[in-house]
């Protein structure tokens, strides 16, 4: 659940993000560069405290749990997004002279970071549930994206903000959509876990009676 709150977070940081660049395309100014540092550290700050809390209970569930139900816990991922806004906050917030010029290849690369992030959290839900090839194309356009505004930088500054703000708000939307399906479908497979042991263990308590 503590993951959850972090994706809802980091989700509507980035869709925060992306509105700001919509607003103000044209607008480079310190301040701007400032409140998206703050809102990025925020975010970061918020996603590594989820993670190692997320990890600590995971270690304790599988200290106390048997060999064989350890591969049912569920272990938080890395959280590589959570790293980049963390450090891109603090450059952000506290140089931001320095990194305005930088701003839009920096965001292409947390755009690029994000669809990694998306990427892993796909991979490790695949243990749990086949979803459709549907929720691999957002992430693939976000890498594209990223990839396109750091590669192949455009002359007017307003042209990859708007299509950095667009993928940012994109990003936000669908890390909301996936993390409530993917919390769901990990619920259910959790859930028929457990009704399965019940009805083994009730299977060979029946059985040793028999016998």
């Amino acid at each position: 659940m503590k993951i959850l709150h972090s994706s809802f977070f980091r989700a509507v940081c980035a869709v925060a993000i992306g509105i700001l660049l919509l607003y103000h395309p044209d607008n480079t100014l310190k301040g701007i560069t400032i409140a998206i540092g703050i809102i990025f550290l925020i975010s970061g700050a918020i996603s590594c405290i989820s993670y190692f809390a997320a990890r600590r209970e995971a270690d304790k569930a599988i200290s106390q749990a048997g060999e064989n139900a350890v591969e049912n816990i569920d272990r938080p991922i890395f959280p590589i997004v959570g790293i980049g806004s963390l450090i891109l906050g603090f450059i952000l917030a506290l140089m931001p002279e320095t990194f305005i010029k930088w701003l839009m290849y920096v965001l292409g690369a947390i755009v690029i970071l994000a669809a990694i992030n998306q990427y892993m959290a796909l991979i490790n839900a695949r243990k749990f549930w086949r979803m459709s090839g549907y929720f691999w194309v957002i992430p693939s356009l976000l890498l594209l994206t990223g990839l396109f505004v750091v590669i192949y930088p455009i002359q007017t500054a307003a042209t990859p903000l708007i299509i950095i703000g667009v993928a940012l708000i994109v990003y936000g939307i669908s890390e909301c959509i996936n993390s409530i399906a993917i919390h769901r479908q990990r619920r259910r497979y959790e859930q028929t876990t457990v009704e399965q042991t019940a009805i083994e263990s009730l299977e060979v308590a029946e059985a040793e009676e028999v016998e």
